[in-house]
């Protein structure tokens, strides 16, 4: 993501970014480029504002840029990307990181996985709801969004630590 955003750096520069369950680095760095900072989780304390990615009480077309990695797979998607489109100017854009199996055609999901054991074991998380697979493409685009990928690659991977295959998707609300 941080890759990502230096090399973008224009389409975040002076943006209005709100950020949802916010790392520190990224936080630092989104700061550093936006025009209006402001980050959001559901849990009281973690974040500036209090937040529901499923149901956001903000105006509608009123951020820039979404920045939203390892959130979509413990929320229902289809809301959230919903969401995110609504509060999204025309040309905004999220930024969405999620893990992702390629191998995969189907995303899979499965209510009957409640338990903490079942959900680490199908979804690798035990707060889990699902594990994407390459049909999240398809998600993202229903949503209405145009879709982009960023994968990082030699030396790149190496000399910032990054995970090997590792997907950024780019997510623009179409004007």
């Amino acid at each position: 993501m941080g890759l990502w955003i230096d090399n973008n750096s224009s389409i975040v520069s002076g943006a209005r970014i709100l950020h949802f369950a916010p790392e520190p680095s990224v936080a630092s760095l989104c700061k550093s480029h936006s025009s209006e900072y402001h980050s959001a989780d559901l849990t009281p304390g973690r974040a500036d504002t209090v937040l529901n990615i499923e149901s956001i009480e903000l105006p509608d077309e009123s951020v820039d840029v979404v920045v939203c990695s390892h959130v979509l797979e413990h929320v229902d998607d289809v809301r959230a990307l919903d969401e995110i489109y609504r509060i999204l100017t025309p040309g905004g854009r999220a930024l969405l990181m999620f893990p992702i199996v390629e191998g995969w055609e189907h995303t899979y999901e499965n209510p009957a996985h409640t338990s903490r054991a079942d959900r680490t074991k199908y979804f690798g998380q035990f707060n889990h709801l699902r594990m994407f697979g390459r049909d999240v493409r398809d998600r993202i685009t229903n949503a209405g969004f145009a879709l982009a990928e960023f994968t990082a690659e030699e030396p790149e991977v190496a000399r910032y630590g990054l995970i090997r295959g590792e997907k950024l998707f780019v997510a623009t609300k179409l004007v």
